[in-house]
């Protein structure tokens, strides 16, 4: 039987740890000697990693003598991933060390950052100067080298996912040898979201643009029908807009998030949108839960980076007791989308606790899952319970696949790895940058070799 609203609430609550406790940091578990032991689990504890070795140089010649005399190494960042694609059972290294602001260039309006520089972090530096980046993922606790590698995004119709802010990048290839590349250079678009497997990357120069203020609320009561009929106007209604589910037939548990620049964009907020009510308290993507650690919303101005993401930088965003997929699929099938998943709610009911729908402009990163065309992204943050969330997994994979799903590359995913592969047109490109620059796949692993190399 179909649990009731009320029922299911109190599944979801009892699947997860009811409270939220204060930001300690993303980093996972690492041992107090990490060189003699294993390197620790994700930031969701949902795995452990499988290095040998683990290493924390504080100089680009430290990396580089690592990276020389490595059979195999990959980097690691944040540990925000659910896959394993920064997994190696060799060397791995921490970039944690690498997170300083190197050069703003008013002028040209970049900044150039170690790739082990928090958004969080780099938000607050730039604001001080007058500058931001164009978007922000849900979370600012994220590293810029990894939300890049891996074409991590926001929302928004008319914003590409973050690795579309870099303007150049420097590396450390198979040899320990650096490389630098900028925008315009030969195969600049396949070097960008790399996936980890060109080397690894030490810092990043990036587009910025003036700071900006945003207004930020959300409507509660968004019925499905309303989102399929309303799709295009819900989503041109601000610069980023966000919808919240759980698929089920209660639209007392859908929402709208809309996120408005001050200045150039008139938006009166009326009390109804679509069906749904304004809501006159702040709320969590979760309604049921706190929203102390979420950004402000009811209108309450404040500067891009305390409006963009979702979840404040000094409070951790979750209790970890999750795992996460997403998948992107072409505007175009927008609506095919929500109406194939809605039609899973029985399959979902369960192990889903919320989904997100967003939309992010198309790009021409080889590797990007926005490549040449813009995208809806569905996000689903699952309880932590693997053998029911592969079983739904597998249902959501079998609706989507048809519409040309590309998985995000950090999170899970049970779909065949050819069919993965046939998404990516310039995958050969890629496959030949890659043994241009790691001829013996240094930077390979498990992940990359089933999903890009076959």
């Amino acid at each position: 039987m179909k649990p009731s609203p009320v029922s299911r609430r109190q599944f979801l609550k009892s699947a997860t740890v009811a409270s939220l406790a204060s930001y300690g940091g993303l980093s996972g578990k690492v041992p107090a000697d990490p060189s003699q032991g294993a390197v620790g689990q994700n930031w969701a504890e949902s795995f452990t990693y499988g290095a040998a070795r683990f290493h924390q140089p504080e100089t680009i010649d430290e990396l580089r003598k690592v990276v020389r005399r490595s059979r195999r190494v990959k980097a690691l960042g944040g540990r925000h991933s659910f896959s394993r694609i920064a997994d190696t059972d060799a060397d791995m290294i921490g970039t944690s060390q690498f997170n300083r602001l190197i050069g703003l260039d008013a002028k040209n309006r970049t900044v150039s950052v170690g790739a082990g520089m928090k958004y969080g972090e780099l938000a607050k530096l730039l604001h001080k100067e007058g500058f931001a980046v164009h978007n922000l993922a849900s979370l600012p606790h994220i590293q810029v080298g990894g939300a890049v590698a891996t074409a991590t995004h926001g929302s928004g119709d008319g914003n590409g996912n973050l690795a579309t802010q870099v303007r150049g990048l420097e590396l450390v290839t198979a040899e320990g040898e650096i490389t630098r590349l900028k925008r315009g250079d030969g195969n600049f678009e396949g070097a960008v979201a790399h996936l980890g497997a060109l080397g690894l990357i030490t810092n990043v120069t990036l587009d910025i643009v003036p700071a900006f203020d945003v207004r930020q609320y959300v409507y509660i009561g968004l019925s499905p029908d309303q989102l399929m009929a309303n799709f295009d106007a819900i989503y041109s209604t601000a610069y980023s807009v966000s919808v919240f589910t759980d698929w089920q037939s209660d639209p007392g548990l859908t929402a709208i998030w809309l996120k408005h620049k001050v200045a150039g964009e008139r938006f009166h907020a009326p009390v109804e949108m679509f069906g749904a009510k304004r809501a006159d308290r702040h709320v969590h993507p979760i309604v049921t839960y706190d929203a102390e650690v979420c950004t402000p919303q009811m209108g309450v101005v404040g500067p891009w980076y305390n409006r963009l993401p979702h979840f404040l930088m000094e409070f951790r965003p979750s209790t970890a007791a999750e795992l996460q997929s997403e998948f992107f699929v072409s505007r175009r099938h927008a609506k095919a989308g929500i109406r194939e998943l809605h039609g899973l709610r029985g399959e979902l009911a369960e192990v889903l606790q919320i989904s997100e729908i967003r939309t992010v402009k198309g790009d021409d990163l080889w590797m990007s899952t926005a490549y040449g065309e813009d995208q809806v992204a569905f996000h689903f943050t699952w309880i932590k319970d693997w053998p029911r969330v592969r079983a739904a997994l597998a249902h959501v994979e079998k609706k989507l696949e048809p519409l040309g799903a590309r998985p995000h590359w950090g999170k899970l995913t049970t779909m065949r790895p050819e069919a993965l592969r046939a998404r990516y047109p310039k995958l050969p490109e890629f496959r030949g940058l890659v043994a241009q620059l790691d001829p013996s796949g240094k930077f390979h692993n498990d992940y990359l070799k089933k999903y890009v190399f076959g």
